[in-house]
């Protein structure tokens, strides 16, 4: 079963658009290893009058084929060398290469043995069969250094070389050296190499922009790991994603990820809670054992470990001059905030802009490369997964790593599918609602009295609203039993952000502000911004907030979507950073406070007769690790008796308004 992150990508969601090839084509032909050793010689048999009817070496055949597999070993600038499969089209003759560097094993990624044709392998894995196949490209799948069959240690998205790093290597320089010693090395390319990985792979696609190859053309790195602290794996916010620990534990506790994480609950809900905190169960599964774990523990706070090591941070440092296309997902439940950070920092430098693309899809962490008509209940009229692979991935990689004489048509600068209306937009940039200066406007919508949601600002009413935030009871993320995070059926971990919420609408510790039915089409793109005026008895607290579209109580095509509370964006802040992200504070009680912090991009349409709807809570359990809600130095060594119930209060009369900026463009008339 594929309960964390790691198998997420082993068994399909993860190999990218692209390193699904992968998974057929070593079914083929194997030469020998490049500069690895002969392995030892086999004893003779036991019993010479019996021997074995098992040969020592099976040679397999290859009649047939339409594909070859070379595993090789490549060396690096300070000799480790990192094992890699490459898998060559039959026939191929000046094809360009695509290149996935993982964490998760090249040889898994590539093992699937059942056919001699590509085809049929490829179509077995709901993958990017198109783009492969159509375009008679030359994959690569390389394990990194520590992992599996490649030499070396192993360290956690490796930082780059500096103070993070003091070694003469990193994922650039390895990436560097794997093209250079691929175009040589590989005949049958036209030695224009593409990199390109979800997630982690992600990650590594970003990398080799830091003093690329000349041979690097292309690079298209999807859901990427950017930020751990911000938005991405590790925290929201200054928020633990402890449940992101099962994942930590098998990726790092061993080389090929065969120590299995031992839960001994169904219910993740009751797991971490028996445990207390999250420092407190990372220690009963032993893992004070794992340098990862260690530096998490050690570095609560946004300090200069993760800030240097922020890959859009990095990235803005020096000119992009590789195209570059950043794939993001609207509903991404792992790394939502990575590549609209990147593209955010790349476009700041206008000369970055010619190799600069992003596309956004109304998808699950890596679902572009799956089918994509729905995700859960929430159809989209049409595969979206299929027109991205076909219309935007297919011609942006032939546009640069083939060398057809008439060039594939450009692709948008910006490729973004508006949900509620199901449509996709070209764009100039992003955020924009279309050709020209038609930018977001950042318009308050207001928490008011009586539940109420509106664009007026509150004059009058009730001061506040308040609730008990209890952390022995703490809000669920989703409707119990939590279940781990996992890809496989029954697991519905892909689906949580759109998850229906009224679940929660109706619990006392979570106030529920909401407009009226809507009268016309009202747009969102970008950003939304929560501006929460709030106070607590505790000396720290949480705040989630949830932007959420609200359908009517009946809808004749999807009965089921009556009265369905979608989430649109949904964040979490924790309120010991409210002055500073990189040290932590204690809230002064009772005293109304301003926190304001930028929810997950937005591209959404509420339609006429919908509403909108706006909750506020303080735990997000057990995904987000509870705040104790009172101040302790570092909440993973919270103790039992830490943690307290305190009273929260949202202002919002006078100047102690709350409310949420929503980036709203304009509804054209046919919406």
């Amino acid at each position: 079963m594929r309960a964390t992150k790691t198998s997420i990508w082993i068994e399909g969601v993860l190999g990218l658009a692209l390193s699904f090839l992968g998974n057929n084509l070593c079914a083929q032909t194997q030469t020998p290893p490049a500069n690895r050793e002969a392995p030892a010689a086999e004893s003779a048999p036991m019993y010479p009058d019996l021997p074995s009817e098992t040969p020592r070496k099976f040679v397999r055949p290859t009649y047939g084929a339409d594909f070859e597999a070379r595993d090789v070993m490549i060396p690096m600038r300070d000799g480790v060398r990192l094992h890699t499969i490459i898998l060559v089209p039959k026939g191929a003759r000046n094809a360009g290469i695509l290149l996935t560097r993982t964490p998760y094993e090249a040889k898994h990624l590539t093992a699937n043995r059942q056919s001699l044709h590509l085809g049929p392998r490829l179509w077995g894995y709901d993958n990017a069969v198109e783009t492969i196949i159509e375009g008679g490209y030359i994959r690569v799948v390389q394990d990194i250094r520590g992992k599996y069959g490649s030499e070396g240690d192993y360290v956690m998205n490796r930082p780059m070389r500096g103070p993070l790093n003091p070694t003469p290597v990193d994922e650039s320089t390895d990436t560097y050296d794997t093209i250079d010693w691929l175009v040589k090395n590989v005949p049958e390319s036209n030695g224009k190499v593409g990199v390109l990985g979800i997630s982690y792979d992600g990650f590594l696609a970003l990398t080799p922009l830091i003093n690329p190859h000349p041979a690097l053309k292309v690079a298209v790195p999807m859901n990427p790991m950017v930020d751990g602290w911000r938005g991405d794996d590790w925290f929201h916010n200054g928020a633990f994603r402890q449940q992101g620990l099962p994942y930590i534990y098998q990726q790092t506790a061993t080389r090929s990820n065969d120590e299995p994480w031992q839960s001994g609950a169904f219910d993740d809900y009751d797991l971490y809670m028996r445990a207390g905190s999250a420092g407190e169960l990372a220690k009963q599964h032993g893992m004070e054992q794992i340098g990862f774990w260690n530096k998490i523990v050690a570095h609560p706070a946004y300090d200069a470990f993760w800030q240097e090591q922020a890959m859009d941070r990095i990235l803005a440092r020096a000119p992009l001059t590789v195209p570059t296309m950043l794939v993001a997902g609207l509903w991404d439940q792992e790394d939502i905030y990575g590549a609209n950070a990147v593209y955010k920092a790349l476009y700041a430098e206008p000369g970055n802009r010619k190799n600069l693309f992003l596309v956004i899809g109304p998808w699950y962490h890596g679902q572009e490369i799956d089918e994509a008509s729905a995700l859960g209940p929430i159809r989209f009229g049409s595969d979206t997964g299929l027109y991205f692979r076909r219309h935007i991935l297919a011609p942006f990689l032939a546009r640069y790593l083939k060398d057809d004489a008439a060039a594939p048509p450009a692709v948008a600068p910006v490729t973004a599918f508006r949900t509620g209306i199901n449509a996709w937009e070209q764009l100039p940039s992003w955020p924009s609602a279309c050709e020209g200066a038609c930018q977001p406007r950042a318009t308050p919508i207001y928490l008011q009295a009586q539940g109420k949601l509106g664009f007026q600002a509150p004059a009058a009413g009730a001061a506040f609203d308040e609730y008990q935030s209890d952390p022995a009871k703490p809000v669920p993320f989703r409707v119990r039993p939590s279940q781990p995070v996992g890809y496989d059926p029954p697991l519905t971990w892909t689906r949580w952000l759109v998850d229906d919420q009224r679940e929660f609408s109706g619990r006392p510790d979570v106030l529920t502000y909401s407009t009226a039915s809507l009268d016309a089409p009202l747009a969102i793109s970008g950003e939304p911004v929560v501006n929460l005026v709030a106070a607590t008895t505790g000396t720290d607290v949480d705040w989630v907030v949830k932007l959420i579209d609200v359908y009517p109580d009946e809808v004749a095509s999807q009965p089921e979507l009556g009265g369905y509370q979608l989430p649109v964006a949904m964040d979490i802040f924790r309120g010991r950073y409210r002055e500073s992200f990189s040290v932590a504070k204690p809230i002064k009680p009772n005293v109304p406070l301003t926190y304001r912090f930028a929810l997950p991009t937005t591209n959404h349409v509420f339609l006429a007769g919908h509403r909108i709807m706006v909750q506020v809570q303080s735990a997000w359990f057990p995904l987000y690790d509870r705040n104790p809600q009172t101040f302790v130095p570092n909440i993973f060594f919270a103790k039992p008796e830490d943690y307290r119930k305190t009273t929260e209060r949202v202002y919002h009369t006078g100047g102690n308004a709350s409310f949420i900026e929503l980036p709203i463009v304009p509804a054209p008339s046919s919406w």
